[in-house]
């Protein structure tokens, strides 16, 4: 999966990518993350051939707090 740079296009906008055994520990650790930062949202999990576990990708404003708008 390719980055769009509007997603890092300035300090404190980050791309996490995720890698984990199985889909529901991918899903608390993006749970976490959410209430860490202001997050755009998670991507389907999905798996690479020949690889193990899963993966995710979030994208998140690390300068803001969830529960803020600023």
């Amino acid at each position: 999966m390719d980055i769009d740079e509007q997603h890092i296009g300035e300090p404190g906008l980050v791309v996490l990518d995720v890698t984990a055994a199985d889909e529901e520990t991918v899903a608390a650790v993006m749970e976490g993350l959410q209430r860490l930062w202001a997050t755009f949202g998670v991507t389907p999990v999905w798996r690479v051939p020949g690889e193990p576990g899963v993966r995710a990708r979030v994208y998140a404003d690390i300068r803001r707090h969830p529960d803020h708008d600023s």
